[in-house]
Parts: C-alpha cells; structure tokens; sequence
C-alpha cells in the first residue's frame, strides 16, 4: 500500500485552504502530520496542528511541549489546547476524550479549519470491533468508527483506517521521525490496552486486524 495514495484519496475535488490534525505526539499521529505535509507539498493547502494537555499528569506539560517541538521539526505550526474540566469522578477517558473533541472544534473554528484528520489506524479500528463484540453489540456498534463524521460544523477525517500501526512506525523510521509513547498505553485498567494484547493471541486463530477491520467496513 502507497500510504500517501490512501491518504490523498480521502480530499477529492476542491481542496480546503487549511486541514487541521489533532497531534497526540503518538507515532500514528505523527506520522499523519507528516504524511499531509507530503501530500500537499506545494499546494495551497496549509497544514496545522493542536495537541491537548489534559493535565492528568505531572509529565502532561513537558509531553506537550515536546510535541510542539516535533510539529516545528516538520514545519507545522502547532498549539497547546489547555483542559481543566476533569473533577474527579466519572469515567475519565469518556469525559477526557469528549473535552478533547470539543477543545479541538473550538480551535478549528477559531482557525477557520474545516476538517480535522485523526490518527485511527486499522490496529484502532480492530480494537474498537472486538470492543464492541465483548458488549454484544449490533450491526451499528460493529460498524465502530466511521471515516468521516460532523462534530459541531467540523468534519472530523480518519484517513489512516486502512493503515497499520506497524506501517506508520515503519513511515516514521524511515523519515528519521521520533514520537512520544503515551504510558496509558500499557495500562491494563484500560480496556482497550487488553484488548490490543488480546490481539497478539487471536491473530493465529484468523481474527486478525484486517478480518476485524473488515467487519467493521462490511457493518
């Protein structure tokens, strides 16, 4: 797969005059950063970027800034979205990651941007799909996340679903691009981090992340 040739797929017809990219300072949102850079090289298309501090942890602060410093490495210019909203209770990925979308449109329409790309990759979508079987879900659940849809006037774009993660590092270490690993990402309390290492014993069985990104597709 030509990862650029998947990704410019997704702007057909009259190209937007600014395309955000919601930059965690993952390798997957990274390398997206990147590849925009790449697809639009020499186009009237300028590329922007926003990581949100949610302030959950001391090293928050320090994270983010070394994401800005990583948006400056590959020319884009970057902002810190700040959230102070979290009291305590409640699940705390849910309201983190509504608060993060609304931070994000809300810079969107300050910068008058009208798409906003995220990094979902395929190894995302998978998860989600074995996500939703474990709460028996129907055909809308295991349609899990859909490349395109509204937020608040803002088209939110997912134009890695495609792409693994493997393919995206492999992106990366060719382009001699670095990434912060977020320490979340081991945290078995998450059920989505089970979910991820359940995958390594379910590949053998042919569930693997292009049959379960599939059913999401076919749903």
């Amino acid at each position: 797969m030509n990862i650029l040739t998947e990704v410019q797929g997704h702007f057909q017809g009259s190209l937007p005059s600014r395309i955000g990219v919601a930059l965690s300072g993952g390798g997957d949102s990274v390398a997206l950063l990147h590849i925009l850079t790449q697809c639009f090289q020499g186009q009237d298309v300028q590329i922007l970027a926003a990581t949100v501090d949610h302030g959950l942890r001391r090293e928050s602060a320090d994270e983010a800034r070394q994401v800005a410093a990583l948006a400056r490495q590959i020319g884009v210019d970057h902002e810190i979205l700040h959230w102070q909203g979290w009291q305590g209770d409640g699940n705390l990925q849910d309201q983190a990651r509504r608060a993060r979308y609304q931070l994000l449109s809300d810079w969107a329409k300050h910068r008058e941007i009208e798409i906003i790309t995220l990094g979902h990759t395929a190894d995302d979508q998978a998860e989600t799909v074995l996500m939703r079987l474990a709460r028996s879900a129907g055909v809308n659940g295991l349609a899990a996340m859909p490349v395109r849809r509204q937020l608040n006037g803002i088209t939110l774009l997912r134009p890695l679903l495609r792409v693994t993660r493997a393919q995206l590092r492999n992106h990366l270490t060719q382009h001699d691009l670095t990434w912060v690993e977020d320490p979340s990402n081991q945290d078995r309390r998450f059920e989505r981090v089970r979910m991820r290492q359940a995958m390594k014993t379910l590949e053998p069985l042919g569930l693997t992340i292009a049959s379960l990104s599939a059913v999401a597709e076919n749903m």
